[in-house]
């Protein structure tokens, strides 16, 4: 188990697979609200408290995706209290508590949220480099949103592409259909080559 703080409320906590069999939890379980679920989250919770300061106190959101070879990939981001929109939230009331995570297909369509378009040309002159392509960019929020078809990604390049992204932004649970009805379509297809061709990096 590792764990790195991402920000004032923010934590991401990485599982390798060999962190899972020692608690008896197979791939499939870890995505149910188990008893063995439940204490790893609160295990999880102690460790970035002792680690990196990082406390539960109110309403949280939970964000947690496979990695194919490297394991869970879990991130928790402590809510304002009014900041429920979008999110899979749960009020602490007791130990029995879990969140309730976003758990999208490691293999599926999936999206990416970046805080500038500086970060979104950096992650794509990334991919470019690992020969990926695709990619569809909204404009939502304020933020720039990077939406990939579940065709766009092979399996054998899951890792890398997804390490790469999360270097430069994070996994957003905005759905497609939300950013095509209330986001504003910038690139639509091959994000990723187009981003590269017209905009260099300094």
């Amino acid at each position: 188990m590792r764990v790195e703080r991402l920000g004032d409320n923010k934590v991401r906590i990485m599982l390798t697979y060999d962190d899972l069999d020692q608690r008896g939890i197979d791939r499939e379980e870890i995505w149910q609200n188990g008893r063995k679920v439940q204490e790893l989250f609160w295990d999880m919770m102690e460790r970035a408290y002792l680690e990196v300061g990082f406390e539960v106190a109110g309403p949280i959101a939970v964000e947690a995706f496979t990695m194919p070879t490297e394991g869970v990939v879990v991130v928790v981001t402590q809510l304002p209290a009014l900041q429920l929109e979008e999110q899979e939230t749960v009020e602490e009331e007791d130990d029995d508590a879990l969140p309730t995570a976003v758990a999208p297909d490691p293999f599926g369509a999936f999206t990416f949220v970046f805080q500038d378009l500086e970060d979104v040309i950096s992650a794509a002159h990334s991919l470019q480099a690992l020969q990926a392509v695709g990619g569809t960019l909204y404009h939502y929020k304020e933020r720039y949103h990077l939406y990939f078809e579940e065709d766009e990604v092979g399996e054998e390049m899951y890792d890398m592409f997804w390490s790469v992204l999360h270097e430069y932004g994070e996994l957003s649970p905005t759905t497609k259909a939300m950013l095509d009805e209330y986001g504003k379509r910038v690139m639509d297809g091959d994000a990723v080559q187009t981003i590269t061709k017209h905009f260099p990096l300094h």
